[in-house]
């Protein structure tokens, strides 16, 4: 129980080096872990720096094997990061519904208004836990996304034009400029998460007044997706940021933005073999390129 129970990465091996026991975080942390086999031998490579610990019991020889690596202290700690930052990003609306339903009960209240509002919230958390259930997907690779090429022209245009009316509403013009025939080695679905995720990141933080324009074409035997915007821009420091989960820049954290679609963004032109980079400053508005 101790064993199981510990906070640190440990493995228990018998006479044979065959596992016998494993810390509930041993088992969360490393993939290949199995009872009555070694441990594979990625994880007992120098890197890992693994601590062994002999010892007897009922006359039995017993080892604890303590694993400590770099990459895997990162992963926990990102996981742990993500879980918190999942429930802080849950809370928030939440906590607005609650007193949006609570407020009903009081006198002279306005149920539709209320009700209204209370719809927004919801579709905020439950945009929240699309974004989260899509990474999810993407990251144990049941979602195919580089199969096939497919034409960006009407994928493109129809994201653009069922976002007019919330560009149109944020004082934002949206420009498109595709290439005749263009195409990019994505599924129709993927590629319209990526276009989605990059313009409406564009309306909802380059300010009133900018122009957002996306374009599509190919450049020294390269594909590229880029979606550039004249607005406000974010910081130099925090470009290299952008595509982290829940990262949002000064500008952005009054947003009911989720935090997680640039992230997606480049899981999932990075599951079609492309890259993505961002590069822009403020008042020099920001432009993000995907490149294939």
């Amino acid at each position: 129980m101790v064993v199981e129970e510990s906070r640190e990465i440990v493995v228990v091996l018998d006479e044979e080096e065959r596992v016998i026991g494993a810390s509930r975080r041993a088992r969360q942390s490393l993939e290949g872990l199995e009872e009555g086999k070694p441990l594979p031998d990625r994880l007992v490579a120098p890197d890992h720096l693994p601590v062994r610990v002999p010892y007897e019991v009922d006359g039995r020889r017993e080892t604890l094997v303590y694993l400590s690596a770099p990459g895997l202290a990162a992963y926990e700690e990102l996981r742990a990061g993500f879980t918190a930052a999942v429930s802080h990003e849950l809370r928030t609306p939440l906590a607005r519904l609650l007193a949006l339903l609570d407020g009903a009960d009081l006198p002279n209240a306005k149920p539709l208004e209320l009700i209204e509002q209370a719809r927004a919230e919801v579709e905020q958390i439950n945009e929240l836990i699309d974004d989260v259930l899509f990474l999810s997907e993407l990251e144990t690779g049941r979602e195919v996304v580089g199969l096939g090429t497919s034409p960006v022209a009407p994928v493109v245009e129809d994201v653009v034009g069922r976002l007019r009316e919330r560009a149109d509403r944020a004082g934002v013009t949206v420009e498109v400029e595709i290439e005749t025939g263009f195409e990019l080695p994505m599924r129709p679905r993927m590629m319209r998460v990526v276009a989605e995720n990059l313009v409406q990141n564009a309306i909802r933080y380059a300010g009133e007044g900018a122009t957002v324009r996306v374009g599509a074409r190919h450049e020294d035997g390269r594909g590229v997706l880029e979606v550039a915007d004249d607005g406000a821009g974010v910081a130099e420091a925090d470009l290299p940021r952008l595509f982290e989960r829940f990262f949002r820049a000064d500008r952005a954290r009054a947003s009911r933005g989720t935090g997680l679609g640039l992230a997606i963004v480049k899981h999932v032109v990075g599951s079609a073999g492309g890259s993505v980079e961002a590069t822009g400053g403020p008042g020099r508005g920001l432009r993000i390129r995907c490149v294939f």
